[in-house]
């Protein structure tokens, strides 16, 4: 790779913000659910309350994203965008975009949490963040129960489950699922499963490092969870596990995907930041050292799986 090649390389890192903040000030100021028709980019600034020469660069640059099209003067969503960034959508990523607005303003403050190693508390929205999971979740919820394998499975316990998308999963295939978490999050969850028609899913509301997550399970899902914690709660929280389960029952740990050089793949290493910022002892964690968690949890015949840009690692108990 030659000098010139190498700058540009590192060029679209320093500015790679640039096409980020196009998108998350047009999902905040719903530029798509105005653009469902051609308008001008007078029209749409006047329906967005917007100045009409910020609206026309910001248009042009969403032309350049690929997410509207541009024919005689007038802005159009592209088919991505009718898909995943129009409210009601099927397919709808809007919330989890909202969700990421305010990991930008914690992430600003990046300089002084590695300086400090506290993190950043500059802002929460947590609806945002929750309905985010659901758009994400509901991209693999189907894959994702065929990676765990349901067979034999009654009862199941979807911890820390957030929108409830697993638990509802989990209900159509005739499993009775409970999801726990804290009752600010279970408020929006049972939003989420009313409107969904879902039956078959129970709440439980609480913190799983303090309260009793109750007994009786032959599965407990444990997704996107252990990353925010540090070692000592995570064996905390897994030996809670294992008393809850069932004899021959499991528990499924979902994570992000990182190696043992903490570095690669990209996605991880840069996850591992994201927990840096905002949580205190959070990290991604390998698999190795997650099957080292769940045995010292006394969990046995652990096995790990690979899984879209995640891992799965289980571990059963006597």
């Amino acid at each position: 790779m030659g000098r010139i090649d190498e700058a540009k390389q590192l060029r679209d890192l320093w500015s790679g913000f640039w096409a980020a903040r196009v998108v998350l000030t047009a999902n905040n100021l719903r530029v798509f659910d105005h653009l469902a028709r051609p308008l001008t980019a007078p029209e749409a600034a006047e329906l967005l309350g917007a100045d009409t020469r910020g609206t026309e660069i910001l248009l042009n640059a969403l032309v350049s994203l690929g997410l509207l099209t541009k024919r005689g003067g007038r802005f159009v969503n592209s088919a991505v965008a009718r898909r995943y960034l129009v409210a009601g959508a099927p397919w709808y990523m809007g919330d989890i975009i909202r969700h990421s607005d305010t990991l930008w303003r914690n992430w600003s403050g990046l300089d002084e949490v590695v300086r400090t190693g506290r993190p950043a508390r500059l802002a929460h929205d947590h609806d945002a963040f929750i309905r985010g999971m659901h758009n994400l979740a509901s991209f693999k919820d189907r894959d994702l129960m065929k990676a765990i394998g349901l067979k034999g499975v009654a009862t199941a316990l979807d911890l820390g489950g957030g929108p409830g998308t697993y638990s509802m999963a989990m209900a159509r295939k005739g499993i009775r699922a409970t999801l726990f978490d804290m009752p600010d999050t279970i408020r929006i969850a049972r939003e989420l499963v009313h409107e969904s028609g879902v039956e078959g899913v129970s709440f439980r509301e609480g913190d799983f490092l303090a309260d009793d997550i109750g007994a009786g399970y032959d599965l407990i899902l444990v997704s996107q969870v252990i990353h925010a914690y540090g070692p000592a709660e995570n064996r905390v929280l897994l030996e809670k596990c294992r008393a809850a389960l069932n004899p021959g029952g499991r528990v499924a740990i979902h994570e992000f995907l990182i190696d043992r050089s903490q570095s690669m793949p990209r996605s991880g290493a840069l996850f591992a930041v994201n927990m840096l910022v905002n949580t205190d002892h959070g990290r991604c964690y390998p698999p190795e050292e997650i099957a080292r968690l769940l045995r010292r949890a006394g969990f046995r015949s652990t096995a790990t799986t690979t899984f879209g840009d995640g891992v799965l690692v289980s571990g059963n108990v006597p």
